[in-house]
């Protein structure tokens, strides 16, 4: 029975990828019959290019896809495999944010008090010159 796979390449820490029609009970690394593609996930950004008419061809021979191959391929024919991330602050950031709003808040709070009185001792002043 052949299978679609991933072949591991690459030093240690640093795999990429081919994908590969291989027989079923072959090593992971071993020969292959046809390579289909490949995949690299530590590039930044991640790479993936997959000849999706051979993948069909092999398919229609019988051909079966290993789940994360599977799950690769459907990523690759949406046209866009690998969306940019959203940065996200990290729960010490956000803590920073919420205490630093909460001084902005507090300070503003007890300012508006201290100009009221400040403004009739102004006044008090001012109508003792007179």
């Amino acid at each position: 029975m052949l299978k679609v796979k991933l072949a591991r390449f690459g030093k240690k820490g640093q795999p990429h990828y081919r994908i590969v029609i291989n027989e079923a009970r072959d090593k992971r690394d071993g020969s292959y019959v046809a390579k289909i593609g490949h995949y690299a996930p530590t590039q930044n950004p991640k790479i993936l290019e997959v000849d999706v008419k051979a993948y069909d061809e092999w398919l229609t021979k019988g051909a079966q896809p290993t789940d994360t191959v599977r799950a690769l391929v459907e990523r690759f024919k949406s046209g866009n495999p690998f969306p940019a991330k959203k940065n996200k602050l990290s729960k010490k950031a956000k803590a920073k944010l919420e205490e630093a709003k909460k001084a902005e808040a507090t300070p503003a709070k007890e300012e508006a008090p201290k100009e009221p009185e400040a403004k009739p001792a102004e006044e008090v002043k001012e109508e003792t010159k007179n």
